[in-house]
């Protein structure tokens, strides 16, 4: 098992590297941002693979499922932090997009290692979420053999729900069985084995693309306008003028007006101005389209 491990594409030696301690700062900075560069590209190889995961994601939501982010370590929290993100941004429902992380909430401050190589700890989170055949897992390695990661998605593949895995190796233990395997091979790294890097850089990126494009998919995007923003805060509450403004046409002032008038809601201050509807029929519109406001606006009548 350790000859193995040490045989992974992501524990292996960095030969740009291997000097590092030796090194003035700057050059070291030079050689990170290098060998970050050659992160976008990795991504880029597996697109075809990320469509064919955000098709299923998009597929499994609008039929009212559930997408959820399983991982340990730096992988369970960049899988928290993409969840975490959707509900501001996107306007979603916080049981929507879902992370959980081996060892529970305690490990994202405080690195639980030994939870990750318990299968049966994965096991028991997919139970615990009651995942059931309308959701959909994505199991996040970046070693692609995580026991805890590979426990989760063997049950929630028991229950019928569609499973995603996502590693930086090229060939990974996770994919066994999924419905996608999504294998992002981003070389060594910098600090051999720090995953940390351009593993959990790849990762990052590829789950911005998942959760975004999905929520584009079902219409919590207009044109590339955040429309479902959550005006929440000072920066939001502006965002929402800024939004209204852009789609319509009209002044500041005016926006401010119309955003007060929507309950600051983007969309249904957006509706307001196009139709000149009252904010609760507005509202009703939006309802009716299932709330994208393009299908609102382009079928009013």
């Amino acid at each position: 098992m350790t000859d193995k491990l040490f045989q992974l594409t992501t524990e292996t030696r960095n030969a740009q590297t291997q000097n590092l301690d030796q090194l003035p700062t700057e050059q070291i900075l030079k050689i990170m941002n290098e060998e970050d560069k050659k992160v976008a590209y990795a991504v880029e190889d597996v697109l075809p693979q990320v469509a064919k995961a955000v098709d299923l994601v998009s597929a499994a939501l609008q039929k009212g499922g559930r997408l959820f982010y399983f991982g340990a370590g730096t992988s369970g929290r960049l899988g928290i932090l993409d969840a975490a993100e959707c509900p501001p941004t996107f306007g979603t429902n916080p049981q929507l997009v879902q992370g959980v992380i081996a060892g529970g909430t305690s490990a994202l401050v405080e690195a639980i290692e030994g939870a990750e190589d318990l299968p049966e700890l994965g096991r028991e989170d997919v139970q615990k979420y009651g995942i059931t055949d309308q959701d959909v897992v994505v199991g996040i390695a970046a070693s692609g053999r995580t026991p805890y990661v590979i426990g989760a998605l063997q049950e929630a593949k028991s229950r019928g729900a569609k499973t995603i895995s996502l590693s930086c190796n090229p060939v990974a233990e996770v994919n066994e069985g999924v419905d996608v395997a999504i294998n992002v091979v981003v070389g060594p790294e910098v600090v051999t084995g720090s995953t940390r890097l351009k593993a959990a850089t790849a990762q990052k990126m590829v789950l911005n693309m998942i959760s975004t494009v999905t929520m584009i998919h079902l219409g919590k995007v207009y044109g590339n306008l955040m429309v479902n923003v959550q005006a929440t805060n000072q920066k939001l509450r502006e965002r929402v003028k800024r939004i209204v403004m852009e789609v319509t046409g009209i002044s500041y002032a005016e926006a401010e007006v119309l955003a007060e008038q929507a309950g600051g809601d983007a969309r249904v201050a957006i509706l307001m101005q196009k139709t000149g509807l009252d904010r609760a029929a507005a509202v009703e519109l939006l309802t009716r389209f299932g709330g994208r406001i393009r299908d609102a606006i382009e079928n009013q009548n």
